[in-house]
């Protein structure tokens, strides 16, 4: 990985380095942000309490006028997306005796085919984190579908603690949510005894306040479904918590509070992500569902996509070793596809230098922007910095959107080249 593209407030940005640099790069902007929207909230307040002072007195009138305009122009700094964001949490189950799952010689699938998986041998305690890898289309979601009791077992067999209660979470799942029912609604079919202000409050820990309490469910975004199944799901304190892709309709934010909150759950976890940072945050166990079976995986996930890339390797060689020597026209001809992408590669290259060049002057822009006493002392110069702001923000989202392009250009060329 050399680069993070990130789609945040409806705008791309790139970034170098790993997952880990880009969001060590984003705490630190966002601390810059809150700092600098710190400082001019008090500027505006100050300049307000100016204006409200001496709005009508004669000496001052001119003075007063000036800082009207200058409070008008002055560009508020949005707030800080994590402000905004209401953390997930789960209400931690009470102990259970180990193991709380157990598959025996289990064949899995679906009951009008052959099984997916057979002979499968697997254990569950209630302190276990695990991440489950493997191809797509080799059985994960099977396999968790019949943890879950989502389907039945086709051979062997499956002991449960009698008191086990199982959260399962699933793209497909939000259907089961009540399109024309609000999250205030789902919450009182789950506290029917309780008083409106109790299910008020319980309707706010799942993320919903006054603001979205009341929004029908075919109204919310796919990341707000997403957030009130797994509140609803998890509500009573489950001793499990299955989740298969639960982060596709989540943003960075909230694929960050799920992290926290899963580490500070109590009971057993088993996800299937191809969210790899969220996998490495929780997950301590790894199990590799491919060719039928199903165990433990004998390494990290580091070791495990090592392996992947081997196999990628792999496969074309044997590939070759089958087919036979490709005539001489068909080696002309992806010679000179690929000569006819090199350009879109420079092209894809130069894009990327000026967006990196364009995206260093912002820093530079917002430390002038950030210094004490700025709007106090040079309004004019403060103006000027927020015009060159915003011209900077709209030219990088131009820059990206070339890079992209260029970028895509380059990849299709490339492919045809094979």
């Amino acid at each position: 990985m050399t680069h993070i593209l990130a789609l945040e407030n409806r705008k791309l940005s790139v970034s170098p380095g790993d997952y880990d640099t880009y969001e060590n790069k984003r705490l630190e902007a966002r601390a810059n942000a809150l700092a600098f929207r710190t400082k001019q909230e008090a500027q505006r307040r100050h300049m307000q309490a100016f204006i409200d002072r001496f709005r009508a007195k004669a000496s001052k009138a001119k003075q007063a006028q000036s800082r009207i305009k200058a409070l008008e122009k002055m560009q508020v700094l949005a707030e800080p997306a994590e402000e905004r964001t209401t953390g997930f949490a789960f209400k931690n189950p009470k102990p259970m005796a180990p193991p709380i799952i157990r598959l025996v010689e289990a064949d899995l699938g679906y009951v009008e085919g052959k099984p997916v998986l057979r002979k499968i041998n697997l254990r569950i305690d209630q302190d276990d984190r695990i991440a489950i890898l493997g191809p797509n289309g080799e059985g994960k979601s099977t396999l968790v579908k019949s943890l879950a009791g989502r389907l039945p077992l086709l051979g062997g067999e499956i002991f449960k603690h009698k008191k086990l209660d199982i959260a399962y979470f699933s793209q497909h799942q939000l259907d089961e949510l009540k399109p024309a029912c609000s999250p205030y609604d789902h919450v009182r079919e789950l506290l029917p005894d309780a008083t409106e202000a109790q299910r008020r409050s319980a309707t706010a820990a799942l993320g919903f306040g006054a603001e979205k309490a009341d929004t029908k469910v075919e109204k919310l975004s796919g990341g707000e479904k997403a957030r009130l199944l797994l509140g609803l799901i998890t509500f009573n304190g489950p001793h499990l918590i299955i989740l298969d892709e639960p982060t596709n309709h989540l943003d960075i934010d909230a694929r960050a509070s799920l992290s926290q909150a899963l580490n500070d759950y109590a009971g057993a976890v088993i996800m299937i992500t191809h969210d790899a940072h969220l996998a490495s945050a929780v997950a301590d166990r790894l199990w590799l569902v491919k060719d039928g079976a199903a165990g433990p995986f004998d390494g990290d996930l580091e070791d495990y996509r090592a392996l992947v890339l081997d196999a990628q390797k792999t496969e074309p060689q044997e590939g070759a070793r089958k087919t036979s020597d490709p005539r001489a026209t068909a080696r002309q001809s992806s010679a000179a596809q690929r000569e006819a992408a090199a350009p879109l590669k420079k092209k894809a290259e130069a894009a990327e230098a000026r967006l990196g060049e364009l995206s260093a002057i912002l820093p530079r822009i917002d430390a002038a922007l950030a210094e004490p006493g700025l709007y106090a002392r040079d309004i004019a110069r403060a103006t000027k910095l927020q015009k060159e702001r915003a011209a900077l923000l709209a030219a990088i989202a131009a820059q990206e959107e070339a890079w992209l392009n260029a970028l895509e250009s380059y990849e299709a060329a490339r492919s045809a080249a094979g």
